[in-house]
């Protein structure tokens, strides 16, 4: 039987710290119907990405904040159910920024088609989606590492980081690992190869990452800002290069967070920092695809999906992408995947 019902998550307040489900309104609406030149999506992953936390500031940003009353805006993959669209067919699998709903009706702008593949659909978002472009084109791109040299990578754990490691071990770097747990610090090292990694809640956080790295730090992928930003610019040697991918530090700080103190760094070892957006490289996605598959297939390249069933669990499992409860690729199952 087809559906009739949409379920929903509208934006209802702007979170003040931590997101609450309260922030948010869970809506039964009747399920549009696409017009001329629109297609049907039904959802299947949706991706629970820091950045969402960032799209619900009512600030200036690089896209403009989610509105009162609006869907929440993710991105997902899902299967076109209907179609009036030249370009899009009954049946395509497809991504783009979908939005916390089991349907999404859209123009076919920002949706594009996924490339066949042997692996799982969620795949799509835990290796080859925003994560896997960001971690691709943020570190061989923005970072240009050089064989030989040392890479510190933090939240190095997470969707983005723990990719970030492993590409930098297949280009010959010596990798650092910075995550939020003994049990994450032991995955990095004993599952993924990082050649080491450290405990960002211990105390002497400065004197682990300078022992880790005892020739400094060439390339730093920043993924949270504050202390940690800090401790990184005083290891980096000269010429260094830190790729600024994010900010989870301040994404629900109540008041300034404070650092980096040691900013004065930037002049005197001559770094380069630059800032990271994973749309500007979407054109080039098949660079990505072609090495990433190869590089799977070889055994060199691992990921982890941590999956949350329901919809209506989007609010409170996107926070465990703050409070380090996550393990692997935060994704949310909205229905069945299609021949799984």
């Amino acid at each position: 039987m087809a559906a009739t019902i949409n379920h929903v998550w509208r934006l209802a307040t702007r979170p003040y710290g931590m997101i609450k489900p309260t922030d948010f309104e869970f809506l039964a609406e009747p399920l549009q119907e696409p017009d001329d030149q629109q297609i049907l999506i039904r959802n299947v992953y949706l991706s629970l990405d820091p950045a969402i936390r960032g799209w619900l500031y009512d600030g200036k940003s690089y896209l403009p904040p989610v509105q009162i009353g609006e869907v929440v805006r993710c991105l997902g993959v899902g299967i076109v159910e209907q179609s009036r669209h030249p370009g899009l067919a009954v049946g395509d699998l497809v991504q783009g920024l979908l939005g916390w709903q089991e349907y999404a009706v859209s123009s076919g702008e920002g949706i594009s088609i996924l490339p066949a593949s042997e692996l799982p659909l969620s795949a799509h978002l835990g290796l080859f989606g925003l994560a896997g472009r960001t971690a691709y084109f943020g570190l061989l791109d923005v970072g240009q590492p050089k064989e030989g040299e040392t890479l510190l990578v933090s939240s190095a754990a997470g969707s983005v980081g723990s990719l970030v490691g492993q590409i930098g071990k297949i280009r010959g770097l010596h990798v650092t690992g910075i995550a939020g747990s003994d049990d994450k610090c032991e995955y990095l090292v004993g599952e993924l190869g990082f050649d080491a990694a450290v405990n960002y809640r211990n105390s002497n956080l400065r004197e682990l990452v300078k022992a880790a790295c005892p020739g400094g730090v060439d390339v730093y992928f920043d993924n949270v800002g504050g202390e940690i930003l800090d401790i990184a610019l005083t290891e980096m040697n000269n010429f260094g290069r830190v790729v600024v991918c994010g900010s989870i530090a301040k994404y629900n700080a109540t008041a300034p967070v404070p650092g980096p103190y040691n900013f004065s760094m930037v002049t005197s070892k001559r770094l380069r920092i630059q800032g990271l957006v994973a749309s500007d490289f979407i054109a080039r996605d098949r660079e990505m695809l072609e090495d990433f598959t190869r590089w799977y297939k070889q055994g060199k390249l691992k990921y982890r999906i941590d999956l949350v069933k329901g919809l209506e669990a989007a609010p409170c499992a996107v926070n465990r992408l703050f409070d380090g409860s996550n393990n692997g690729k935060l994704v949310v199952q909205v229905s069945e995947a299609p021949g799984e």
